[in-house]
């Protein structure tokens, strides 16, 4: 298949970027997203131009750091999945695609399509640490809790912090992102002695990074990968009121 791409180009946070468009001839429907702008980079180096710079890892859609936005969706047309797991086949012989990074003040663009996501990271630091005891297992049925708050623990605990649900707010929220990570530690047991001082700090840190506020949009829960309801954020307004 043959395809035009627009790619955002970009060396830096402090220098304007734009589109530049390439065309991606012989690419194989059956190749990954990132497998098909590897075939254009090698591409690019052989005529000594410059490859897009983008990031990955896993390639698995479990490290979250291939997030980009593909004609205008996070991680593209397919529900549920990254970047590295968006197939060619979902695309037309001769499509016209659109590629750029996150857009959110509080993520810069270090260069291209790979942006500086070191907030997340800091929202979590902010979180602080649990006072659980560590060592020895302990029984499996020495603490009981009910299934359906594991289920709901283990669900917000599948966040990759991947940043597509601030790509996809309007306001460039990271309040599912700051939800999904009070929850998994708040409905356990093991998350209850520091839970008040928590979901504060970890609040207080995403506004400090200059993510915007949650107006319900709901746009987050649908670009996440994981699918992680935004009923962790009525989880977190709960988890916020009674710690203050």
């Amino acid at each position: 298949m043959n395809l035009t791409l627009h790619v955002w180009r970009q060396e830096g946070p402090s220098v304007p970027g734009s589109f530049t468009q390439y065309e991606a001839h012989d690419i194989n429907p059956h190749m990954s997203f990132l497998e098909m702008l590897d075939v254009v980079n090698e591409r690019l180096i052989a005529r000594k131009e410059e490859p897009i710079a983008f990031e990955h890892d896993c390639r698995e859609g479990i490290c979250g750091s291939c997030g980009m936005v593909v004609n205008g969706v996070p991680n593209g047309p397919k529900k549920a999945i990254t970047v590295c797991q968006l197939h060619m086949r979902s695309f037309a012989d001769g499509d016209e695609i659109f590629v750029e990074p996150w857009r959110a003040a509080a993520f810069p663009v270090i260069k291209d399509l790979i942006v500086d996501r070191g907030a997340l990271d800091r929202i979590i630091q902010a979180g602080g640490y649990i006072s659980a005891r560590t060592g020895s297992a302990p029984d499996a049925n020495a603490t009981l809790i009910p299934k359906k708050i594991a289920d709901e623990a283990m669900d917000a605990a599948a966040c990759i912090g991947c940043g597509a649900c601030v790509a996809a707010c309007p306001n460039a929220s990271a309040m599912l992102f700051t939800a999904a990570k009070v929850t998994h530690l708040g409905r356990l047991p093991q998350g209850q002695p520091e839970r008040a001082d928590r979901v504060t700090q970890m609040v207080t840190r995403a506004d400090i990074e200059g993510f915007g506020y949650c107006t319900n949009h709901g746009a987050c829960e649908t670009a996440c990968p994981k699918e992680i309801s935004i009923d962790c954020i009525a989880q977190l307004n709960r988890d916020l009121v009674w710690g203050r």
